[in-house]
């Protein structure tokens, strides 16, 4: 494994003052809602967060000390249990009900497929965690870090949702996404395992998953969402939803751009080291 080394962070104390700030109100605030308000649906909030740390912990002790492949370990872990959760939720609330009636506003809005409340509360759990971590070990970069911001955007979008309990089986069909996550998470454990000339079957298949799901489970994902939203607009109240839901999504398909840009120039650059290699 490789060996320890803490992240670097452009931004300094400044940013991780904000970032850190804004984790500890979001803390308190679920804090409250279960031990105060006594919103005990919302546990598997605190669950998810205690579970993440516990592997996190695991992966140290075990695995590696270095903090960034202890993070995207933990990632993977989770791209894969959120996946199997969501497919778990459609493939049951297809059974049940059929394709028919899924997609209605009404149940977009106001419903919650059987499971989608706990999976939501586990993954935001998760985000907590991972917002902890990278503020821990300086995993990010620049004043104003792209993943930071990411985790605080879907913390708000997510507590709010439960809350309310609105809008979670839009949320759950946005974390469809996770599926990309996986072989994102799988490349990248790989190279820092010191595999970066696998088999090179493996790693084109490894590609070609990645560049499908990207467009699949992640680009055309959050678009269809993003014009279901656009195209049920007048059926939103005069609440707040709404312009949450599409400044969520508007962030969610900007940062689907930049990873896209990211993707092809890693693809085109172990390309072109193959190439250089025979």
């Amino acid at each position: 494994m490789p060996p320890h080394r803490a992240g670097g962070a452009a931004g300094g104390g400044d940013t991780s003052a904000f970032f850190a700030a804004t984790l500890v109100l979001w803390a308190v605030s679920v804090g409250f809602e279960i031990g105060v308000r006594g919103r005990r649906e919302l546990a598997p909030v605190a669950a998810g967060f205690a579970f993440f740390q516990a592997a996190n912990a695991a992966v140290r002790a075990s695995v590696s000390r270095d903090p960034l492949f202890v993070n995207t370990a933990v990632s993977l872990l989770h791209s894969s249990l959120t996946s199997a959760s969501v497919i778990f939720v459609l493939v049951n609330q297809w059974r049940n009900k059929g394709l028919e009636n899924m997609f209605d506003h009404e149940e977009l809005f106001g419903g919650s497929w059987i499971g989608a409340y706990s999976a939501l509360c586990f993954s935001c759990g998760y985000f907590a965690y991972d917002q902890l971590d990278m503020l821990r070990y300086r995993l990010y970069s620049g004043w104003i870090p792209g993943i930071l911001m990411h985790h605080l955007i879907l913390l708000i979008c997510f507590t709010l949702a439960l809350y309310r309990n609105v809008t979670i089986n839009y949320l759950i069909l946005s974390l469809v996404c996770e599926m990309h996550s996986i072989f994102l998470h799988v490349r990248k454990v790989r190279r820092m395992a010191g595999f970066r000339d696998f088999n090179r079957k493996v790693v084109k298949l490894e590609w070609v998953l990645n560049w499908t799901t990207f467009v699949t489970a992640r680009a055309v994902c959050h678009i269809l969402i993003t014009y279901k939203l656009i195209a049920d607009a007048h059926k939103f109240g005069k609440g707040i939803e709404l312009p949450l839901a599409l400044l969520g999504m508007a962030g969610m398909n900007l940062l689907n751009i930049f990873l896209g840009l990211d993707l092809s120039k890693a693809y085109t650059r172990e390309r072109n080291q193959q190439r250089h290699q025979d």
